[in-house]
């Protein structure tokens, strides 16, 4: 084809020229004309036969020439179509994997659960727990979703009387059985079960250790035969009583996670903690956060939600409401010899009531008071004088001021307590006394002493009047209760008039109870192994291999194929 090619294009021309040359008039021979006509006749024929078979030659190669092109045009088309095929597998590819790594939706393992028994010196409360169960930095997101109360005293006083000995079990009981209807069957065997014993066992356990060991050994059988995981049934110390406490008040004030826009849990930014104040029936507890180089027995460093804080805490024993309250019984008798008639400035005039001498002087509380002639069974009889001012006295006296005398830095009995700082929570007995002079929401400091003083001064039928809903047993002590917290928080935790408006008495938050058992969940669930959530994939394994591998096949197949085709078109 290249040769027919360069005859059309240059032997025919070249032809054309030589011939014109050979036969033009000055090569001629002029003298015969006739025969050099018939020559030029022939040589006109020749080149005409010669013309016509360079054109037929030349159409010969120009078909050929037709041919080629179009196979490099079809050759082209099928290289750009395998390269274009080529790229959009590989787009497919980087597709599949963007949506099934980007796309992929977490599903929660849904709830774990946790029961925590709070066995106090008055009442056992049973609270129910939950979190979800892939945790936040470590931590449980915990709220609690139910709670029931135990009728009768607290577990210390098991063993006492057989009668209230069998209420009190059917009432646990009846507890356990709403807990457990409460939680999904499938979850019964995960959910672990604590009991933690307060400063009523701890004084049990000071004054009759194989007592208070054969209470918690009969409940420990008891909460090992439920479907759950029992943990533990303990005493805690008034130091982790108060730890507790204070990461309930702080964990339900926001204090260590909230949600973000996106429904995130996230730790605020700049939040501050707030203190908290508990006050049981046998101890009372003080917590707040303090400065990082703070030292000492009291000063505790733990780890919430990926954070450090450095916590003082301290519990005085036999300075709960109950306890202090027998306390100022036993001053009162030891002072006096004749028990039918003693006065009693705190109770309200015309109120009168009798007990054992061992009701008031059975206590490790009230050991010291002791009379020197001591009978257990002896009675007392204390009349109510609804006197103010020989109240507040009299409540004072029981707190030992004189040790912290001089003394910057110091509470009463000589424990170490750094400057107060920022918020405080006030909770438990705080809140019901606040609640009963109607200053729960008051943030005045006289508005308390005088409330205190008008509710002081009033008999017994006033009081009962007004104040149909509540119990004699609690009635006839409000005035104490509210002298006792105005003295442990003015003289004892140092509030004044400036700092009073930082305290805030309170018995729930968004409907969670306030108490040291959230805390003690929280803190035990750092150590309760977290579930990672289950990833539900937009494409299924199987489907995705095989269109992975698929595309990639492909991909392969149409590169080897454009590297043949590339060596054949260009060589």
């Amino acid at each position: 084809m290249a040769r027919s090619c360069l005859l059309g294009v240059i032997a025919k021309p070249l032809l054309f020229y030589l011939l014109s040359i050979a036969f033009s008039p000055s090569h001629t021979n002029i003298c015969t004309h006739s025969h050099t006509h018939i020559q030029t006749q022939l040589h006109i024929h020749s080149l005409a036969r010669l013309d016509r078979m360079i054109n037929k030659e030349s159409q010969s190669s120009d078909h050929l020439t037709t041919a080629s092109r179009r196979g490099v045009r079809m050759a082209k088309v099928a290289i750009a179509f395998a390269a274009a095929f080529m790229l959009a597998s590989i787009a497919v590819i980087i597709s599949i994997a963007v949506v099934q790594t980007h796309k992929k939706t977490y599903i929660s393992r849904g709830l774990k659960y946790g029961i925590v028994l709070d066995a106090g010196s008055s009442r056992t409360t049973v609270y129910l727990y939950e979190w979800p169960a892939e945790k936040e930095n470590n931590t449980g997101v915990v709220s609690e979703t139910t709670k029931c109360q135990v009728e009768g005293p607290g577990i210390s006083d098991l063993g006492k009387y057989e009668d209230q000995d069998k209420k009190t079990w059917k009432s646990l009981k009846d507890c356990i059985a709403k807990i457990t209807e409460a939680i999904p069957s499938h979850r019964h065997n995960s959910t672990p079960v604590f009991l933690g014993a307060t400063a009523g066992m701890r004084l049990l356990h000071m004054k009759d250790e194989e007592t208070s060991n054969a209470i918690l050994k009969n409940i420990k059988n008891y909460l090992s035969s439920l479907p759950f995981n029992f943990q533990n049934a303990s005493i805690i110390s008034g130091q982790e009583e108060g730890l507790y406490g204070w990461i309930t008040v702080n964990y339900l004030k926001g204090n260590f996670l909230e949600k973000n826009l996106w429904n995130a849990w996230v730790h605020p930014h700049g939040a501050e903690t707030v203190g908290s104040l508990d006050l049981g029936g046998a101890s009372t507890q003080i917590a707040f956060a303090t400065s990082d180089d703070a030292k000492g027995e009291d000063i505790i460093k733990v780890s919430l939600y990926g954070y450090e804080y450095n916590i003082y805490t301290h519990s005085f024993l036999c300075y709960g409401k109950n306890e202090a309250e027998k306390r100022v019984l036993a001053k009162l008798a030891k002072k006096s010899t004749n028990w039918a008639n003693l006065k009693h400035p705190c109770y309200p005039s015309g109120y009168n009531t009798s007990m054992l001498a061992e009701d008031v002087f059975g206590s490790e509380c009230t050991k010291n008071d002791l009379p020197s002639k001591y009978s257990p069974k002896r009675s007392i009889t204390f009349l109510g004088q609804s006197n103010p001012e020989q109240c507040k006295f009299l409540v004072r006296s029981i707190f030992d001021l004189a040790s912290c005398q001089g003394s910057e830095n110091c509470s009463f009995e000589g424990v170490y307590q750094p400057p107060l700082n920022g918020d405080f929570m006030a909770y438990a007995g705080f809140y019901w006394t606040a609640l009963a002079l109607k200053v729960e929401g008051s943030k005045s400091m006289e508005t308390f002493k005088t409330n205190m003083k008008l509710f002081c001064s009033k008999d017994w039928k006033t009081l009962k009047t007004s104040n149909k809903d509540i119990k004699d047993s609690y009635l006839k002590s409000n005035c104490f209760s509210a002298n006792y917290v105005h003295s442990i928080l003015a003289d004892g935790y140092k509030f004044n008039t400036d700092n009073w408006k930082n305290l805030n008495f309170q018995k729930e938050v968004n409907k969670t109870s306030i108490a040291w058992s959230l805390g003690y969940m929280l803190a035990l669930s750092n150590m309760i192994p977290a579930e990672g959530k289950i990833i539900k994939l937009p494409i299924n394994n199987v489907l995705f291999t095989g269109l992975l591998l698929l595309f990639s096949a492909l991909t392969i197949i149409t590169l080897t194929y454009l590297v043949i085709a590339l060596v054949r078109f260009c060589y």
